[in-house]
């Protein structure tokens, strides 16, 4: 399912609805004699009745003002979508990031796929859901909270004047705490206690999306995206269900866009 209510004239015209469509579109753009290139503003107008109505034509779909969900439409659209994921793709999933950040992290999201074998749609998916919910599709690389709450935290290894702000929550799934820093760094080659800027974990989109994967790769979470646990998957990261139900519509979003 990617999109909620109708979208078209006289739809509902949810904006993040209506970019999907406008998405999907440009995704089918080639094929056959179908060429598109709709500015995705989420903004239904004539651009987007235009090229709506030359796809149904040239499908062969009747042709109908309005798409809904599964409508043949919205099955055609699907059926045409790419197999590779590109920008178009990822921010069909992260629906709610802005274009400019999508088009920031989709390399280093591919990289961190290939680095941490997240090389299956299925593991894809949960991943892409995952940090969807914990950065806000892409808006948060570092928590809003001062860090003060972690000072003289020593299960965090916070043993410092200024740890608790120093070593606050940074990434798309958010690195916390001296102790964690050091061993993020010594695995990717960084010092974050002695010459390297913590805030570069949030500040360097690499370092952000390649933070998740760590932690992704850390705690085996391939082992439960493979059996599609998006419970145990959500608990390993948050420490329980919190948001699970965004959660769940992030991963049955991505799953739909990956042939899922």
């Amino acid at each position: 399912m990617c999109i909620k209510q109708s979208v078209g004239e006289g739809g509902n015209n949810d904006k993040g609805d209506v970019r999907t469509v406008q998405l999907l579109l440009n995704m089918n753009s080639g094929r056959g004699e179908f060429v598109c290139a709709l500015v995705t503003d989420g903004l239904w107008g004539p651009g987007s009745r235009t090229a709506l109505k030359r796809y149904q034509e040239l499908q062969g779909i009747a042709q109908s003002k309005t798409v809904s969900a599964n409508d043949d439409t919205i099955k055609a659209l699907r059926a045409g979508l790419p197999s590779t994921i590109g920008t178009a793709t990822l921010w069909a999933v992260l629906i709610h990031a802005t274009g400019a950040k999508v088009e920031a992290f989709r390399q280093p999201i591919l990289d961190v796929f290939a680095r941490y074998k997240i090389d299956t749609p299925l593991r894809q998916a949960h991943f892409l859901a995952q940090i969807a919910h914990e950065s806000g599709c892409l808006l948060y690389t570092e928590e809003i909270a001062s860090g003060s709450a972690y000072e003289g935290r020593k299960d965090l290894g916070n043993t410092q004047s200024g740890d608790g702000k120093r070593f606050k929550g940074r990434g798309l799934i958010q690195l916390t705490g001296r102790a964690n820093y050091r061993q993020y760094g010594q695995a990717c080659g960084r010092d974050f206690e002695l010459k390297d800027a913590p805030t570069l974990v949030s500040t360097d989109p690499f370092l952000a999306v390649d933070v998740a994967g760590w932690f992704w790769d850390s705690r085996k979470l391939n082992t439960y995206a493979d059996k599609d646990d998006v419970k145990e998957v959500t608990r390993r990261i948050n420490g329980g269900l919190n948001g699970l139900d965004d959660r769940i519509t992030y991963l049955t979003r991505a799953k739909w866009l990956l042939g899922l």
